[in-house]
């Protein structure tokens, strides 16, 4: 028998047949040199508003530039001995600490008091939140010119007090130590809502089981609270001490706007004095004076964060 040929078999024999081997998957290039459009735009941000002003500010402070001559000379460390030499220095570090020390205990007792009472996730709970949140919203300045206001001797809170004593008119901000003092309430005022958040998330990561042994065991709400919760609270209350330590030696615009570091010297944080050497002219002073402020943020910070962790692990 014989088979006659196909008349498909040229035209089978030009198709190409289709190749069996697996397609090999398209290589994505991401993370082989595609990270840096990401980082880029953040480092030119902070070189350009953090470190080449700060390389700057370090330059002039050896300096003896100012508003009065056009010819700025290499002075060493002559502002440094100028201002170890003037009371207005030691007198601006004592009130900064003073001020520091006082808005952090107030600032961490209140925040720490009401994370205890809206611990809870409610509806009621979370209206409280939510207000105690709102002064941080405001701008600083204007919390100063709003205290600044209600503190005049003619301001509301003079006009509330009145109605129990009568004729009140105390001038809070007019004298040194209550003014120093009101400052750091309202410094206080203005954070403890995000302190208290700070709180209420350290409280939530507590577990229940914990002081509830506790309980069983017989031991007092001051117990569980002291023995159990504050020390587990130890995280939270590292990052509020040093947030609101150092955020007070930082202060400013709150002084600037209520006071303006007075009466007198009473206020006189060491960045209103920082601000009045600017504003006299001696930018190269007030450059020292800056780095005062950075050197005794790092020295005080340092050994307080420290000291903080070394309290969580033994807690």
């Amino acid at each position: 028998m014989t088979y006659a040929p196909s008349d498909t078999a040229p035209a089978a024999q030009g198709r190409a047949e289709p190749s069996l081997a697996p397609r090999r998957p398209r290589q994505r290039k991401i993370g082989q040199g595609g990270w840096w459009p990401f980082i880029v735009p953040a480092f030119a941000l902070v070189a350009a508003f953090f470190t080449v002003p700060f390389l700057l500010n370090l330059r002039f402070a050896f300096t003896d530039w100012s508003g009065y001559s056009d010819v700025i000379s290499f002075n060493g460390l002559e502002n440094f001995r100028a201002l170890i030499s003037q009371d207005i220095l030691w007198q601006a570090i004592k009130v900064t600490l003073l001020y520091a020390v006082l808005a952090m205990i107030i600032q961490n007792l209140f925040s720490l008091s009401m994370a205890l009472v809206l611990q809870r996730s409610n509806r009621v709970n979370g209206f409280f939140r939510s207000f105690f949140f709102l002064p941080v919203l405001v701008a600083p300045v204007a919390a100063g010119y709003i205290w600044g206001a209600i503190l005049a001797p003619q301001g509301p809170l003079n006009s509330f007090i009145s109605l129990f004593v009568g004729g009140f008119d105390y001038a809070w901000l007019g004298h040194g130590t209550s003014a120093l003092v009101s400052l750091a309430f309202v410094d206080a005022w203005k954070w403890s809502g995000l302190i208290t958040l700070v709180y209420i998330a350290g409280l939530n990561n507590i577990p229940e089981s914990l002081t509830e042994a506790a309980t069983v065991d017989g031991a007092n709400a001051w117990q569980r609270f002291w023995r159990i919760r504050f020390r587990l609270l130890a995280p939270a209350f590292t990052f509020t001490v040093v947030v609101t330590m150092l955020g007070a030696i930082n202060a400013f615009d709150l002084v600037a706007a209520t006071t303006r570091g007075g009466p007198g010297t009473a206020t006189m944080v060491l960045n209103i004095a920082m601000f009045n050497q600017y504003g006299s002219g001696f930018f190269g002073m007030a450059s020292s004076l800056s780095l005062v402020v950075t050197v005794l943020v790092i020295v005080l910070g340092l050994p307080l964060i420290a000291y903080l962790r070394r309290r969580e692990v033994e807690a």
